[in-house]
């Protein structure tokens, strides 16, 4: 009974300290998911900037398997360069290494405050606000199960059991390798792993060698997840992932030899030597770092003979499933993923345009055409199948529902004819002419490339979580775009005023392009009209009553 007593709690207090992080990383999601996803992928323009990318967004998400996926999609979509990615995964790593040590340093009697204040902001009705309080839960609980987990394993630290099997992974650190790599793929959580190694070391019945090897099989095993999720995804996620797990194997088959050497030299260091585990999981992870970093464009390389490109694939919808029809719940899903997949190709199509306007080349405008092809082809794709639902008679939310869709999907449409039409042959003439815009008019048209990319993701958003806080941000955003656009007009007449030669040169450009984003910018805002609209916050007119 005492021992069945002593399994639940152990295992109650491991079930508490995975539903920490996981709970963290849905708050700072929901509270910054935007802004992390758009900082991510922005900040990959050099190794140092990937590197504290990764770092930032695994302290913050409190998982690097998270930050390993979103990077596996940011490649996917050509957002950020595969050598980047594999930099960007190795501060990633070291995120987590940190998270590990801060948690070990014994602030575990803060959890019921962190708990108590996280409460208070759930409860607030801002979702930015009820996001930072689940993060804040998230911790504490953390924290609260290394209490629970101390508590819970005291008991066995003078089990004969334990001894043997501890005692006999001592005399087989491969098995025990394994062991803890099962642990950390299985629970999909190295940090737990290592946290869970924690309790044990600090009960003095780990040898400083098996402690290492243990931590480096967690590390091994952590890195499993993502290349699993990714296995039916595109080649390019696929090389991200396995890319990652390839660094950690040779960094587990470098250190495995001498592991009893490094934990004999750890104990030296002025930190106590219960925390041998978390100094173990950072001293491992800052020297995969700075031995794997001079090496990511090989290892980017070495992916791309290793795993090939994917085989040419219809570029018809792949989601539109006719037998979904008689569920409009299910049908209206399949037709937002379409749509969602529609967005996705107007994105690549602005990264694309913008790409060629920065670097003054135009490659990337080849791909505009095919991309807007595949944009006309979907969208209308949409259209028939959602008035293929409509005759089936729908409720008035599904209704509802289906028109929004189908609304978001024409002006998606749109957006792809002012890209082709507008600002690709405005870039081209740029490019052919040998123009070159006054560096206050090249930093107005970027910022506002940048904020127009910017909206379509949180737009993308909006269209799936129909979230109210998000849809009054972007409808904010539209008089901010309104007010650059006009600004950058003025700012540009004054040029022209001073006799500026390169604005002259540039004029019709610059105004064109300007003209060009704010259309694109009101199409994508008009996905916050209909939750805006329900909520009363919307009036028909912009003019003053008289």
């Amino acid at each position: 009974m005492q021992s069945t007593v002593v399994m639940i709690n152990l295992f109650g207090a491991v079930a508490l300290l995975l539903f920490g992080p996981a709970q963290v990383k849905d708050g700072v999601s929901r509270a910054f998911g935007a802004k992390l996803r758009t900082g991510l992928a922005r900040g990959t323009k050099g190794g140092i900037r990937s590197f504290f990318s990764g770092f930032i967004a695994t302290i913050a998400l409190q998982s690097s398997t998270a930050t390993a996926l979103m990077v596996a999609s940011f490649v996917e979509r050509e957002l950020m360069q595969p050598k980047m990615a594999q930099i960007v995964l190795l501060g990633a790593n070291v995120g987590t290494a940190v998270t590990a040590w801060i948690v070990a340093t014994g602030i575990e009697w803060l959890s019921p405050l962190i708990i108590l204040i996280g409460i208070g902001l759930y409860r607030r009705a801002s979702s930015s606000q009820q996001g930072m309080g689940l993060a804040l839960i998230g911790v504490g609980l953390m924290l609260l199960s290394l209490q629970l987990l101390s508590l819970a394993t005291e008991p066995m630290r003078q089990s004969p059991a334990l001894a043997a099997f501890i005692g006999l992974l001592d005399g087989a650190l491969p098995v025990a390798l394994i062991f803890s790599a099962t642990l950390a793929f299985v629970s999909s959580s190295s940090l737990a792993v290592v946290v869970l190694i924690l309790s044990l070391a600090s009960a003095g019945i780990l040898s400083p060698g098996l402690t290492v090897v243990l931590v480096l099989g967690a590390n091994l095993g952590g890195a499993i997840p993502p290349v699993l999720a990714t296995l039916r995804g595109p080649a390019t996620a696929r090389r991200v992932t396995l890319g990652n797990l390839i660094v950690r194997a040779i960094g587990c088959l470098i250190a495995m030899p001498l592991a009893g050497p490094l934990g004999d030299l750890l104990q030296l260091l002025p930190t106590p030597p219960s925390k041998l585990p978390v100094d173990a999981h950072l001293l491992f992870n800052i020297a995969l770092a700075l031995l794997a970093w001079p090496f990511s464009p090989m290892l980017s390389r070495l992916m791309t003979r290793l795993v090939r490109d994917d085989p040419a694939k219809d570029d018809g919808p792949k989601f539109l499933d006719d037998d979904a029809l008689g569920t409009p719940t299910m049908a209206l899903a399949n037709a937002t993923r379409e749509v969602l997949a529609v967005g996705d190709l107007i994105e690549r199509m602005l990264i694309r345009t913008e790409n060629a306007f920065n670097r003054d080349d135009m490659a990337p405008l080849s791909e505009i055409a095919p991309l807007e092809r595949r944009v006309d082809q979907l969208q209308q794709e949409v259209k028939l199948y959602l008035s293929k639902l409509g005759r089936t008679g729908l409720d008035e939310e599904t209704g509802r529902r289906s028109i929004v869709i189908i609304d978001y999907a024409i002006n998606l449409e749109h957006i792809g004819d002012i890209i082709e039409k507008g600002l690709c042959e405005q870039v081209r003439k740029k490019i052919a002419n040998g123009l070159a815009f006054s560096d206050d008019g090249y930093k107005e048209l970027q910022s506002l490339f940048d904020l127009t990319i910017d909206n379509l993701r949180v737009a993308q958003t909006i269209l799936v979580t129909r979230d109210f806080g998000l849809a009054r941000q972007l409808m904010e955003v539209k008089v901010n775009v309104r007010r650059m656009e006009k600004e950058s007009s003025e700012r540009h007449l004054e040029r022209l005023r001073d006799g500026r030669v390169d604005s002259l040169q540039t004029s019709s450009l610059h105004l064109d392009m300007l003209r060009d984003l704010k259309r694109i910018n009101a199409h994508i805002i008009s996905v916050a009209h209909p939750i805006l609209d329900e909520s009363g916050l919307l009036i028909e007119s912009r003019l003053r009553n008289a």
